[in-house]
């Protein structure tokens, strides 16, 4: 038997704050570019009631850690539960099991402030956000701690959320709930989308030379946040190239629709953040991240959240049977 450390939701939420899980989520990407093992997303469908069951993994050499995301989303309950196993990437064990729901925008906003330190201008100082739920918020927390922001300007379809998201995060950065995703997108040096949207939810034509783009919310083929224009015009850089193909809706539409083939594809973000590729060449570049999700943030986060619990002694513990005691009966 070995004995496992749970972390509640709860116990998690405290842990770090978002430019400790930017560091943290940079290196685990770093690693990936320096030849740590990822695998893309394995989905399965339900159809009544509708519903996905997805899960991803990854080993972080340099870390000692290994493990990934299970969770499901949708079906009866019409919400979403993550579960986070964490292994010892050298003797295989089982050091934690964690409820990823609080870590789940931290690690997911980290990576597209790991793209945006990586793909945006330095000087990029205003964003355009495309959507208010917690994804957003958390993608604009961790943006903020790669770049010294001086102006936001957030959109969702419903006024009410984007006056709550302007009024909530107003109290650390300046942002302005605006009525489209034009008026968001006008002017703006950075664009992150975090929707759930199945058509593009603004206008490539509209996005000014030099402008970076962030989008998390593409990992189903027939969900494409951005347009055909914007994946043309852009370097485009996925954090897999493996599930590009696979479950990147916008590059795959812009596929289909002939104006791209998979040699548009520029590098991995690991390879850009470990040097192994370039990023952005020059002012007047779009660029745009393509934020699908991976298990390399997960067991990034992970880890760093399983250490800060011991060293707080937080969590309980559960035990868990090696398979040569399970099968044998011993």
């Amino acid at each position: 038997m070995t004995d496992t450390l749970f972390l509640s939701s709860d116990e998690i939420g405290g842990l770090a704050t978002p430019a400790e899980y930017v560091a943290r989520v940079a290196d685990g990407y770093r690693q990936r570019g320096a030849g740590a093992p990822a695998e893309p997303r394995t989905a399965l469908f339900g159809d009544e009631p509708p519903g996905m069951l997805t899960s991803y993994s990854a080993i972080l050499p340099e870390d000692g850690y290994m493990g990934g995301y299970t969770y499901s989303a949708g079906f009866g309950a019409g919400d979403a539960w993550f579960m986070t196993p964490l292994f010892d990437a050298d003797s295989g064990e089982p050091l934690a099991l964690l409820d990823g729901a609080s870590m789940n925008p931290f690690k997911t906003g980290a990576t597209g402030a790991v793209g945006v330190d990586a793909l945006a201008r330095e000087d990029a100082d205003t964003v355009a956000v495309i959507g208010s739920g917690a994804q957003a918020r958390g993608q604009l927390r961790a943006t903020a701690t790669v770049r010294e922001l001086t102006a936001v300007d957030v959109f969702s379809p419903t006024e009410a959320h984007r006056e709550a998201f302007a009024d909530e995060m107003t109290e650390t950065l300046d942002v302005t709930a605006v009525d489209s995703s034009a008026a968001a997108v006008d002017g703006a040096d950075i664009v992150i989308t975090a929707t759930t949207a199945s058509e593009p939810v603004f206008d490539g034509d509209e996005l000014a030379p030099g402008t970076h783009v962030t989008a998390m919310g593409q990992y189903h083929p027939k969900k494409r946040e951005l347009d055909a224009t914007t994946i043309e015009r852009s370097t485009y850089v996925p954090d897999l190239r493996d599930r590009v193909m696979q479950d990147a809706g916008s590059f795959i539409h812009a596929v289909e629709s002939g104006v791209v083939d998979e040699s548009h594809i520029h590098a991995e973000l690991g390879d850009v953040v470990a040097g192994n590729a370039v990023g952005r060449t020059s002012d007047d570049e779009i660029t745009v991240f393509d934020s699908g999700g991976t298990a390399i943030e997960t067991v990034a986060a992970a880890g760093m959240l399983y250490e800060r619990a011991r060293e707080q002694g937080l969590g309980s513990t559960v035990e868990f049977a090696p398979a040569s005691d399970a099968l044998t009966g011993r």
